[in-house]
C-alpha cells in the first residue's frame, strides 16, 4: 500500500485567520495593505508580498510572538488530527508560505514539538525581516514553494492528501490524490467542478481520512 503524506498549509487552514496579518498590521513601517491588494490582483507573487511586507518590520522576536499572543485561534481538532496522523504512521507536514517562528511557536504551544515543518526562515535584524523559503532539494524559492513540495512527495511515491485555504494552494493542490479545503481554495475546486471535502473542522477531517484509508487497504 501507498504510503500517505498529510501536506497542511498553516495560516487559515490550522489557523481560524492569518497570523501575519496580526503581525504586519502592528509592526510594519510602511503601506503593506497595498501590497497585499497587488497580490490579490495577482500583480506580484505571494514571495513578493510576503519578503516585501516583512522587510517592513523590524521589530524583535519576543516582541512579535507576544503580539500573536491570544489572537491565534487554531482550527478545532487539529491537535486530535495529528494524534490520529501518527497513530496511523501517515506523515504530516506542513508547508506555509507563513513564516517559521510563529508556525513553531503555535506547535510548541498545543504540546507539538517534532512536526515536520516547510515554511520561510526568518532572519532578524534591525533593518527589517528577512525570509528565505528553502525548496526540497535544498535550493531557495521565490515562487512554488508549495508546489515543490508537493511534487517532491509525489516523486518520493507518496500518496499525497493536501489541505489548503488560499490562492496559493491551488497548484499544489490540485497535483494531489485527496484535498481538504476551506476559504478560497474551496470556492475554487467547487467553481471547477474538482473533488474535494471541505475543512470545516480536523474532528470532521479525522473522520474522513479514516475513511479514505480503509477503502485504499
Amino acid at each position: 500500500m501507498m504510503e500517505t503524506v498529510v501536506q497542511c498549509d498553516f495560516d487559515g487552514t490550522i489557523t481560524e485567520d492569518d497570523a501575519s496579518f496580526y503581525l504586519l498590521d502592528a509592526h510594519a513601517h510602511g503601506d503593506w495593505r497595498r501590497l497585499l491588494e497587488e497580490y490579490r490582483q495577482r500583480t506580484i507573487s505571494v514571495w513578493d508580498l510576503n519578503t516585501r511586507a516583512f522587510s517592513m518590520v523590524r521589530a524583535a522576536k519576543p516582541e512579535l510572538l507576544k503580539t500573536l499572543k491570544d489572537k491565534v485561534r487554531v482550527r478545532s481538532g487539529f491537535r486530535q488530527f495529528v494524534d490520529f496522523c501518527i497513530m496511523k504512521g501517515l506523515r504530516f507536514a506542513v508547508v506555509s508560505n507563513g513564516l517559521d517562528f510563529y508556525i513553531e511557536a503555535t506547535m510548541s504551544s498545543l504540546g507539538l514539538h517534532n512536526i515536520e515543518v516547510h515554511a520561510a526562515h526568518t532572519i532578524f535584524s534591525p533593518e527589517g525581516l528577512k525570509l528565505q523559503y528553502t525548496g526540497p532539494d535544498g535550493g531557495q524559492l521565490k515562487d512554488d514553494f508549495k508546489e515543490a513540495y508537493t511534487r517532491s512527495f509525489l516523486r518520493q511515491g507518496y500518496r499525497v492528501v493536501y489541505m489548503g485555504n488560499g490562492d496559493s494552494d491551488v497548484a499544489a493542490a490540485r497535483s494531489a490524490h485527496h484535498v481538504f479545503a476551506t476559504g478560497q481554495l474551496l470556492a475554487h475546486f467547487r467553481e471547477n467542478d474538482l473533488d474535494c471535502r471541505p475543512l470545516d473542522s480536523f474532528c470532521d477531517a479525522v473522520r474522513d481520512l479514516d475513511d479514505m484509508l480503509k477503502i485504499q487497504v
